[in-house]
């Protein structure tokens, strides 16, 4: 809990820290009135896809000029203007009357949400390195956090009564927080370093990250959409206790995150990882045993295994030897995003063709996958 100590007692810290908090809050008010957004544009389901498609686009599409942008602007201020896009981006999709327009709303949403995503995360790693202390998984603590609030904010839903008011009022609070804070982290820049030419070598260990990042964050993505229906169908829960082990994942995720830096910072940042992906699959054991409680708390260490490995991925993306900041996290960024998307159609892919139980047993699997290649990673200096 160190590190959550250090982000609340200077706001060095708790400036980037909160524009994590942000992205999620931002994302997530949105998220709450897409079936608002459906009945009032009148669109079907297979509508409603192709335009949250747009949004992963808007993403996809920023991925690739992030560092660029990034290193011309300077980290801090690029921060900084992916926090005012995306306050007036998160606007525009409960704004629109009509598809197209909703469509082209979600690609500028997705596409401001992708490079404050990638700066943020790039700041904190700059942070990291010059004050040489860890606060990168206690900042990812922030984001999970930010879902929280939009979870209690989701309460004022029949006091308010109109979508675009709430989300107003959200984006006005939350800016006007980024705006007092921003000048702790403005002019910060990321430290020149003495780039390599292109081989293999160099490569390979961003090449590891990004498998580990497409496995951590598709694992994620597949339990928050699955572990509901694995619940009921596999394990027979009764209907009061079918979201728990969403909520049991989410819970732990949130505690991980909060206390992973101090860990890090004792054990390494290879040793973490494997810390983590063992806790994972000892998570994986228990939900594949079929039973209503053990699934439960199986779904919790699964959420606690993979709470520490994101961040880390970022923080040693961010410090690879010859590769620049900016670069290293767009690349964990870009391939986890893809595995975050993914990773559910893959799963309900398996479990259409052969079964659920399959799919778990596919994504235990990839779980032990990644211990393998984190070996190989700790031989990637």
């Amino acid at each position: 809990m160190k590190s959550l100590q250090l982000i609340f007692s200077n706001p060095r810290y708790f400036a980037p820290a909160w524009v994590f908090a942000s992205l999620n809050i931002w994302f997530g008010t949105w998220a709450i009135y897409i079936p608002s957004v459906k009945e009032k544009l009148n669109i079907d389901k297979a509508d409603l896809g192709v335009a949250i498609f747009c949004l992963s686009l808007g993403v996809f599409t920023i991925f690739p000029m992030a560092a660029r942008i990034i290193n011309r602007l300077g980290v801090g201020k690029a921060t900084w203007y992916g926090v005012l896009l995306s306050s007036v981006t998160a606007l525009f999709p409960l704004l629109v009357s009509n598809y197209y327009f909703l469509m082209v709303s979600l690609f500028l949403f997705g596409a401001s949400n992708g490079l404050t995503d990638i700066a943020m995360n790039t700041l904190v790693t700059e942070i990291e390195k010059k004050d040489e202390r860890n606060f990168m998984s206690a900042a990812h603590g922030f984001f999970s956090l930010g879902g929280v609030i939009v979870g209690l904010g989701s309460f004022l839903i029949p006091w308010i009564n109109n979508p675009f008011v709430h989300m107003v009022v959200t984006v006005a609070i939350v800016f006007l927080i980024n705006l007092y804070l921003r000048k702790n982290y403005y002019f910060i820049k990321a430290a020149p370093i003495e780039k390599e030419p292109f081989s293999l070598k160099l490569f390979r260990p961003l090449f590891l990250l990004g498998i580990i990042g497409f496995i951590a964050m598709g694992s994620e993505g597949a339990i928050v959409d699955w572990s509901g229906l694995y619940l009921k169908e596999v394990t027979l829960a009764p209907e009061v206790l079918i979201g728990s082990g969403f909520l049991a994942f989410s819970a732990t995720m949130t505690l991980g995150r909060f206390l992973g830096d101090g860990i890090s910072q004792r054990i390494g940042s290879i040793k973490i990882v494997v810390l983590g992906i063992s806790i994972a699959v000892l998570g994986y054991f228990l939900v594949l045993m079929e039973a209503t409680v053990g699934a439960i708390i199986g779904f919790a260490f699964i959420g606690l295994g993979f709470s520490v490995i994101v961040p880390e991925l970022f923080r040693i993306g961010g410090n690879i030897k010859g590769v620049e900041s900016a670069q290293g996290v767009s690349f964990i960024a870009g391939t986890g995003y893809a595995g975050f998307l993914l990773g559910p159609v893959i799963l309900g892919f398996l479990a259409e063709q052969f079964s659920l139980i399959r799919s778990f047993h596919t994504l235990l699997g990839c779980a032990l996958l990644v211990f393998f290649i984190t070996f190989l990673l700790g031989r990637s200096k």
